[in-house]
């Protein structure tokens, strides 16, 4: 049986690991010790595809807001 789950990353000591929720590993029957097969696919972001970073701007909201009216 296969089962696909979205886990998130975090980091144990100088490796990555994920957790496995407790309603899959019984599905599954995972026991400790037991090897598992993992497939891994990194979830895509819009700022991963636009080149999206933080919005940083140094202008007020007010600002903003009043040279848009302007174009109006």
């Amino acid at each position: 049986m296969t089962t696909e789950v979205e886990c998130v990353a975090k980091q144990w000591g100088s490796s990555i690991g994920v957790i496995i929720p407790k309603n899959v590993v019984d599905a599954e029957h995972i026991r400790p010790n037991e090897k598992v097969r993992v497939t891994v696919k990194k979830t895509t972001l819009a700022q991963d595809i636009w080149n999206l970073g933080p919005i940083t701007s140094v202008r007020s909201t007010q600002e903003i807001v009043d040279e848009l009216k302007k174009g109006w």
